[in-house]
This record gives C-alpha cells, structure tokens and sequence, in this order.
C-alpha cells in the first residue's frame, strides 16, 4: 500500500480533510431538506451510524432558508448541495459548514464570484462537483464524457475560485463506473494539492454500489488517494456509511473497529454457520479497537486461521472452541460459545487499551 498523497488541510465544520487527518466519510439524506423534522431524523441516524459530515440538497428558498434552524438542531458538519441558483447559495453560506456546488452550471464568473465572496467572509470550503454527466459544453464537445474532460473541467474550475483568491477547495470527479472513475482521480492528483472527495455517483442499489465503490474507492484510497469520501446507495443511508467504514478498514487506511475472518462454507462445516455469523455480529457490541476476529465452523482450519486472529471461535458438532492468539483458552457447548467468545473478546479489547495505556 503506497503512502498517502500530502494534500492541503480544509475545515468542514470542525472536521479536517486533507493532509494527516483521518479519511472522513460523507452521506447525503433524500428528504426535502425543508422537512425539518424529517432531515433531522435522517441525519441523526447517519450520525449513530458513524458518518462524519452531512450533506443536504438545497433546490429552491425554502430549502436554503430551512438551513439555519436544521443546522441548530444537528451537531454535524452541513453540506449545502447547489445546482444552478446561485442565490441560493448565498443564503446557504450564512449557516452551513461547506457549500457544494459545480462551478460550471452556476453562470457567469460575477455569480461565481458571489458565491466565493459569501463564503469567505464565513471562512466556509468549496467542493468542486465535476461529474461526467454534467459536463460543460466546451469540455463535453472536446473531449465527451471521459476522465479527461472531468479533469480539464475541474482544472478550470479551480482556477476560476482561484482567481478570486479563493483556496479552502475541496474536488471531486465522479464517473457512474469504475474505470473512468479511477482514471479521472488518478490523472488530476498530482497536478493540485486539494484535498479529494471520492465517490462513484449514480452507483446503483446496494449490490452494484457494494461492488462498484470497494473496487474504485479502495482501490485509490491503497494508492494513496482521498481524503474523504460517500458510498452512494440507492435508499440506503446507514448502509453508505457501514460500507465506507468497511472500504477504510479493509484498504487499511483506517485502523479502527472489528475485521471478520470467516472460513468459506464446505463439506467439512460441522456447524450452520452462516446464522452462527449473523448472530454474532449482531450481538457484538461496537468496538473502535482494531481487531481481527476469526469464524470458523470447522477444526480444519480453525487453528492455522486463528494464528493471525486476536479472538477466534470454532464450531464444531455440538461444541466448540475459543482460542485466542493462537492457543486455545477453552472447549464450550454451542448454547454458550457465542455469549464466551463476545466476553473474551471483550476481554481482550480491555487488554489491548490498557497495553496502550488508555
């Protein structure tokens, strides 16, 4: 795994992205951001489910005047999403934490202008949001849809924010698929500093967006590339934040939390072991720690797989084994293994803090 590229620190809200600061992960809520009582509710649920920084679609006044009393009842970073009105953008910055816009379909450099002067005087960042499929019409006609015309639209983009002596900029250059999407980060990383926000837009249901988000997110964020970043799911909002932390924690840009090992199911299984995995992650309470912990429903490769693992349980015919580092602690019958194995692992949590000294 490369190093991660030095990029400039912004602050979202009291969330830095960029440089050293931990990889953030973003979600978007679907209801009329004017719904009070209804976007509170969604962001509440992303916030205990672990996201960092919110974002909101503002697509009329009524949304954008919305925001001060949303952005007093939340305690997340808000993100305004503007398309087209630039107004709305000026009344977005008197309250949010971060204005998203794309450049190219607010108007004219004096609305652009405008809506950098708002927010530099409440020393609020800009996202730049390039997207294939918004393209302008000068990039679009040169180059089409490709990673290409995404990297000169932002190019041009952050010159114009630029030459208003504007620098808290944040990018993203999201494509509906993988490889253009890949492309796209790769060729524009070493020409700016600013810090990335990746995503694959349009990404689909959860199946499609699964597959499609871990193939290009974690494949830039092992070379080195993000800062931030939203797993976008079709109606799924707790489940773009449980896969985003999932992305981090397996491209080992973020050392936090449970990593399951879990043997794949064979002939050799002495146990059901799918449903002995759901409810064990069920049961397991939340675990910043980082941890690898081992599931296997047979003594075949229990001991070799567990070598690696901090706890690990094995299922065998009516009972089983917990082992730990490698050595086996104690033999259970299966009505109990589980309920030992999550108090071991417990166990062992408290150890590990207390070895670091917390």
């Amino acid at each position: 795994m490369k190093n991660r590229c030095k990029t400039k620190v912004i602050n979202v809200g009291g969330v830095k992205v960029g440089g050293d600061s931990p990889i953030s992960v973003q979600s978007m809520t679907f209801t009329k951001t004017a719904d009070i009582e209804s976007t509170k509710a969604q962001i509440d649920a992303l916030q205990l489910a672990g996201c960092d920084i919110v974002r909101v679609a503002v697509s009329d006044e009524e949304d954008a005047n919305a925001l001060k009393t949303l952005k007093q009842s939340i305690q997340m970073p808000l993100v305004a999403d503007i398309h087209f009105r630039y107004k709305l953008a000026l009344i977005a910055a008197q309250s949010v934490d971060c204005i998203r816009i794309n450049p190219g379909n607010i108007g004219s450099k004096d609305k652009i202008k405008a809506v950098v002067d708002a927010c530099k005087e409440r020393n609020i960042p800009i996202r730049i949001g390039v997207n294939a499929g918004s393209l302008e019409k000068q990039f679009e006609n040169k180059y089409g849809a490709t990673a290409k015309g995404m990297v000169e639209s932002a190019l041009y983009n952050i010159k114009l924010l630029e030459d208003f002596g504007f620098s808290d900029i944040k990018v993203s250059i999201k494509a509906s698929d993988v490889e253009r999407t890949m492309e796209s980060y790769r060729m524009l990383r070493p020409m700016v500093r600013y810090p990335f926000h990746l995503g694959v837009t349009e990404a689909g249901d959860l199946e499609s967006s699964m597959i499609k988000s871990s193939m290009a997110l974690g494949g830039l964020l092992m070379e080195g590339i993000g800062d931030t970043l939203r797993v976008s799911i079709t109606g799924e909002l707790e489940k773009e934040v449980e896969v985003a932390r999932s992305i981090l924690r397996y491209s080992g840009r973020q050392k936090e939390g449970i990593t399951y090992i879990s043997c794949p199911t064979c002939g050799r299984l002495q146990a059901d072991l799918v449903p002995l995995l759901k409810e064990i992650k069920e049961k397991m309470p939340k675990i910043k720690t980082p941890m690898q912990l081992s599931v296997m429903g047979c003594a075949v490769n229990a001991l070799g797989e567990a070598k690696h693992a901090d706890v690990a349980i094995a299922f065998g015919s009516g009972d089983g084994l917990i082992i730990k580092k490698g050595t086996i602690i104690g033999k259970y019958k299966e009505r109990e293994l589980i309920d030992v194995f999550i108090k071991e692992v417990l166990i062992t949590e408290q150890e590990m803090l207390e070895k670091q000294g917390i």
